[in-house]
């Protein structure tokens, strides 16, 4: 019974909202940070779906997103690393189109149903761009996905797919581009959406032999909260049936909607519930689940969809999302030298200091370091070390500076230095800090973020930020 075993999510913590000075619209979506981009909320939603669980029975990970970093550069690779899978994994990404989240969520069913894998972890993220205060921009939102495809331990057994290729340009985006195109909302909607959409999903329900009434749960891609409700009614749901769309409130995600949507009911399935997941891009995929027996046993992800929603915090004014965003700049940023190219070299030479977050433990006294050294501080040991990762650690402010001059693009930058819960130390930057909240013994735990990016060059490290998940979990206790 091969299925879904496992699921998560990440929301940035930042919305614009109604409350935002210069947004100009009642609607809410949720924004990246700065350092925030597709890989880094798909790292936050992978460790919101492995959690506990062991990582070394990964055997592959599919990254889906249309906002990759890199166009030639696998970020499937990035991703495996910072959650610290193993080395011996297949890593693909999907991209390039909407429907990315969900034939990725196929490929790897397929892939585990094949035998060649026994777990494979699905990743999809999103952070898309309209024009400043445009329709695109408002209906948007910035997030990601997570699940883990296996053939034990299911909660959601697959019962079936229907896709749909058709070349449809009404949304797309060129090399360079900085904004989705759109084209003539009208011809986008009756000759793309409503025509592809309910074809892929009549498809579906002739080849399994059942009708729309049939099924619990659908988690519908649609561009807006006008044309989702418009769709779902062409389709012949009701709307008990349909997943809340989270317009108003997170926005579309893009290649991430309808995994997230699919998440969100995964939440409250009942045994024998029929879920389907329905996306839409150059065609349509139309994934079945049932849920099975153990959804109701099963381990929730610590946040999920609704944990990220509640945990938010509205901007003040649209300019610093602009600024976040390189849509314009200000005149009173800091004039500062171009940033020093990163060596490729000492990148790839500290990736375990960086990116997967390694610290040592002395085997003869238990004494924890970051960076890992040769000579335990505590015991004098040489050579006597094991690795140990800092990154799912709940730690502490133990100190912090703020930094009114250092030119970064949120001032002041916050130095702090971090004591982990078992031990260790670590300097390192704050982010997703309200500056009032900042504090010597503030409960913080490390984020996956980006550090600049020069020359092509995409530079990330973990970053400390107050406690979100990690609250969560105490509070649930």
């Amino acid at each position: 019974m091969v299925g879904i075993a496992a699921y998560g999510a990440y929301i940035p913590r930042f919305r614009l909202g109604a409350a935002t000075d210069g947004w100009n619209s009642r609607q809410e979506r949720a924004v990246a940070n700065f350092d925030e981009d597709s890989v880094t909320m798909a790292v936050a939603a992978g460790v919101d779906c492995l959690g506990e669980r062991d990582r070394d029975a990964i055997d592959g990970i599919v990254f889906a997103s249309t906002t990759p970093p890199y166009a030639e550069k696998q970020c499937a690779a990035i991703v495996a690393a910072a959650l610290d899978l193993r080395r011996d994994i297949f890593a693909t990404d999907v991209t390039n189109v909407l429907r990315a989240g969900t034939s990725a969520l196929k490929s790897a069913i397929d892939t585990v149903a094949a035998g060649s894998a026994r777990q494979v972890l699905v990743v999809a993220a999103d952070n898309r761009q309209g024009p400043p205060r445009g329709e695109t921009e408002r209906a948007a939102g910035d997030g990601a996905a997570a699940f883990i495809v296996a053939a034990e331990g299911v909660i959601a057994e697959s019962v079936g797919s229907y896709s749909i290729t058709d070349n449809m340009l009404d949304t797309w985006r060129a090399p360079g581009d900085a904004f989705v195109r759109t084209w003539e909302d009208r011809f986008a909607t009756e000759e793309g959406i409503e025509r592809i959409v309910p074809e892929a999903v009549s498809g579906f329900c002739a080849r399994q032999g059942i009708a729309p009434a049939d099924v619990a749960r659908v988690a519908l891609y649609a561009p807006d909260g006008r044309r989702h409700a418009r769709l779902a009614r062409q389709l012949g749901f009701a709307e008990s049936q349909v997943q809340e769309p989270l317009f108003g409130m997170l926005g579309n995600t893009g290649a991430a909607f309808a995994p997230m949507l699919l998440a969100s009911s995964l939440s409250s399935a009942a045994p024998g519930d029929l879920l389907l997941a329905v996306s839409y891009g150059d065609g349509s995929d139309v994934l079945g689940f049932r849920a099975s027996a153990g959804i109701t046993a099963a381990p929730r992800p610590v946040m999920g969809v609704d944990g990220w929603l509640a945990d938010k915090r509205v901007l003040d004014s649209y300019e610093t999302y602009a600024r976040w965003r390189d849509v314009w700049t200000l005149d009173d940023a800091a004039r500062r030298p171009p940033a020093a190219s990163p060596s490729v070299s000492a990148l790839w030479r500290e990736g375990d200091k960086n990116v997967r977050l390694y610290g040592a433990r002395c085997r003869s006294c238990g004494y924890v370091q970051y960076p890992a050294q040769r000579v335990c501080v505590e015991c004098r040991k040489y050579d006597d070390g094991e690795p140990v990762r800092l990154s799912d650690r709940p730690g502490e402010l133990f100190t912090y500076s703020m930094d009114y001059i250092a030119g970064a693009v949120d001032t002041p930058l916050v130095v702090a230095v971090v004591n982990f819960e078992g031990g260790g130390r670590a300097l390192c930057m704050m982010t997703d800090r309200e500056l009032d909240e900042v504090r010597v013994g503030l409960p913080v735990e490390m984020s996956f973020r980006k550090l600049r990016v020069v020359n092509g060059i995409h530079n990330y490290y973990w970053k400390a930020i107050p406690q979100r998940r990690l609250a969560r979990m105490t509070a649930a206790v």
